[in-house]
C-alpha cells in the first residue's frame, strides 16, 4: 500500500510541465547521443551531468535517466540504417536491421526496434519498482565464480552467431579475448604486450574497434564491389510494421526483456552482454531460425528489448545498495553525491519523493520515447536514400570524431582505421566480425573473476558452488548442441 501512495506522489510530481519537458529534452538529446558512434550511453550521461549542478536533484536525475534509456535505443538507428551501432549494445541488432534496410525494409527494422526498446523498457521499469530489494540482494550474494560462469554462458551464444561458420565464429571470439589481455593485468598490474608503448597500457578501447569493424569495414568492402549507387526511395523503403507484426513478436518481446532486466542486474555485465544472450535464446526458440543475421524481425526485437530493459536491472542495485551495475549508473552515482545523496536503503526512507519520482519518470521516458521514436523515425529513414558518394565520406568523419572522442587520442583514431581494415578482411572471407566485439566485452569480466575466485576458493570453486555449476553446465550445453546439429546436417 504504501508503495503504490509513494508512486502515486511521484507520478503527480512527473506529470507537472517542468518535469515533462526535462524527460522530453533528457529523451531527445540521448537519442542524438545515442545515434552519434563513439558517444556510448556512459557518455551521453556524463556530458549532462555539470549542467544539473544548479537544477534541483530530482529534475537532475530525471533528465539524466531520460539520456540513459533513450541513447539505449538510440544506438539501433545507425545500427539499422548504416551498419554503424551508435552504442556496443545495438551491435546486435545491427545483424539484422542492416540486412532489413538491405533488403529495402527499414522501416520494418525500425519500428520493431522501436516498440521492443519501449516495452523491454517498461517491463524492466515495473520489475525495478515491484521487487528491487530482493533481486538486488541476488545479485549481491553472487561469486567471482557466478560471474565468471556468467561470462562463460555469454561466449556460448558464439555458436549460434556463426551460423554455418561456427569454427570461424569461435576463432573470431578467440581473437577478441586475446586482444583484452593488451595492457595492464586488472589483478597484478603487470603491463602486458605493450611491447614497451605507454598508449597500449590502456589496452584497446572498445568503441574504436566497434566503429572499424562495423562502419568502416562495411565502407570498405562496398568500395571494393563499386558500390556507390544510390537506392533512392521505394515503397518498401515506406513499408511499417503492422499492429499483427507487433503481436506475432510478443512472446520474443516479453522473453527479451525480462532475460535483459535479469542480466542487467549483475554489475558489470551490462545492456551489450544481455542483447547477446536474449539474441541467442530468441534464436533457439524460434521457429525460423535460419532467418536469424538475414533481416529477422524477430532477431531485431530480442536484441532491442533485451538492451532497453537491462536499464531498470541496472538502476536496482544501483538504488538499493549503491553498486553501480553498469558504465551510466555508475556516472549517476557521482549525479547523486553531487546532489548530496547517497544511493542505498536509507534513501528510500530519508527521500522516498526523490526516487519515487524517478521512478514515475522512468516510466514516462519510455512513453516519450515511443512518441519522438515514432515520429522520428519518418526522418531517420531518410538516411537510407541519401547518394553514398555523400553518405560514405559522411560515416567516414564522424567514425573519426567518434573514435578520437573517447579517450581524446589519436592512437584510437589509428586503432579504428586498423580494426576498419582488419574488419574488411574478414568480411572477404566469410569471418564474422561481431564475435570478436563479443570476445571483447567479456573477456575482462571472465578473466577478472576467474583469478578472483580461484584465489578465493580453489580450482574446485567453479564446481562446489551450484549457481555456477548450472550456469557452467547450460553454456558447454549452448555451445555444443548448434555443432551436434551442424554435425548431423554434414551428414
Amino acid at each position: 500500500m504504501e508503495l503504490l501512495t509513494n508512486l502515486q506522489g511521484g507520478l503527480t510530481y512527473v506529470l507537472g510541465v517542468v518535469p515533462i519537458l526535462t524527460i522530453i529534452l533528457g529523451v531527445s538529446m540521448g537519442i542524438i547521443a545515442g545515434a552519434t558512434p563513439g558517444l556510448s550511453p556512459s557518455m551521453g550521461v556524463a556530458l549532462l551531468v555539470p549542467f544539473t549542478y544548479t537544477m534541483p536533484p530530482t529534475l537532475a536525475l530525471i533528465l539524466l535517466v531520460s539520456i540513459y534509456i533513450a541513447a539505449n535505443y538510440g544506438g539501433s538507428i545507425t545500427a539499422v540504417t548504416i551498419n554503424a551501432p551508435g552504442t556496443p549494445s545495438s551491435v546486435v541488432t545491427s545483424f539484422d536491421g542492416y540486412p532489413l534496410t538491405k533488403k529495402g525494409k527499414p522501416g520494418m527494422a525500425l519500428g520493431v526496434s522501436l516498440v521492443a526498446s519501449t516495452v523491454g523498457g517498461i517491463i524492466g521499469t515495473l520489475i525495478l519498482i515491484l521487487f528491487s530489494g530482493p533481486l538486488a540482494k541476488v545479485a549481491l550474494d553472487f561469486h567471482p565464480a557466478e560471474y565468471f560462469a556468467l561470462a562463460i554462458f555469454g561466449l556460448s551464444t558464439v555458436a549460434s552467431l556463426g551460423g554455418k561458420n561456427w569454427i570461424k565464429a569461435f576463432i573470431a571470439a578467440m581473437f577478441g579475448l586475446l586482444l583484452n589481455t593488451i595492457g595492464i593485468d586488472p589483478i597484478s598490474g603487470v603491463s602486458r604486450f605493450t611491447f614497451g608503448l605507454s598508449f597500449l597500457y590502456d589496452g584497446f578501447a572498445l568503441i574504436p574497434a566497434l566503429i572499424g569493424l562495423f562502419a568502416l569495414s562495411e565502407i570498405f568492402k562496398q568500395l571494393e564491389h563499386g558500390n556507390l549507387s544510390s537506392r533512392g526511395a521505394t515503397d518498401s523503403t515506406q513499408e511499417w510494421p503492422t499492429i499483427g507484426t507487433y503481436w506475432r513478436l510478443k512472446i520474443t518481446i516479453l522473453r527479451s526483456s525480462l532475460i535483459g532486466t535479469i542480466i542487467g542486474i549483475f554489475p558489470g555485465a551490462g545492456a551489450t552482454i544481455a542483447a547477446f544472450i536474449s539474441y541467442d535464446v530468441s534464436k533457439r526458440f524460434s521457429k525460423k531460425p535460419d532467418e536469424f543475421g538475414k533481416g529477422s524481425l524477430e532477431g531485431v526485437a530480442a536484441a532491442e528489448g533485451a538492451n532497453s530493459s537491462s536499464v531498470g536491472g541496472a538502476l536496482i542495485p544501483l538504488l538499493t545498495l549503491g553498486i553501480p551495475g553498469s558504465a551510466s549508473t555508475a556516472v549517476l552515482i557521482g549525479a547523486l553525491m553531487i546532489h548530496d545523496l547517497t544511493p542505498g536503503p536509507l534513501l528510500f526512507k530519508s527521500n522516498p519523493e526523490i526516487i519515487y519520482g524517478l521512478l514515475a519518470s522512468l516510466l514516462l521516458a519510455n512513453v516519450v520515447l515511443l512518441v519522438l521514436g515514432f515520429f522520428g523515425s519518418r526522418l531517420w529513414i531518410k538516411v537510407t536514400i541519401i547518394p553514398k558518394t555523400i553518405l560514405f565520406p559522411v560515416i567516414f568523419a564522424v567514425s573519426i570524431i567518434g573514435s578520437f572522442a573517447v579517450r581524446n587520442s589519436f592512437f584510437d583514431v589509428a586503432a579504428c582505421l586498423a580494426f576498419g581494415v582488419f574488419g574488411w578482411i574478414l568480411r572477404r572471407y566469410n569471418y564474422p566480425v561481431a564475435p570478436i566485439v563479443l570476445g571483447m566485452v567479456l573477456g575482462n569480466i571472465a578473466e577478472t573473476n576467474f583469478i578472483r575466485a580461484v584465489m578465493m576458493g580453489g580450482w574446485s570453486v567453479f564446481f562446489t558452488r551450484p549457481t555456477s555449476l548450472i550456469m557452467l553446465i547450460v553454456a558447454v550445453s549452448s555451445f555444443a548442441i548448434p555443432l551436434i546439429q551442424a554435425h548431423k546436417t554434414k551428414k
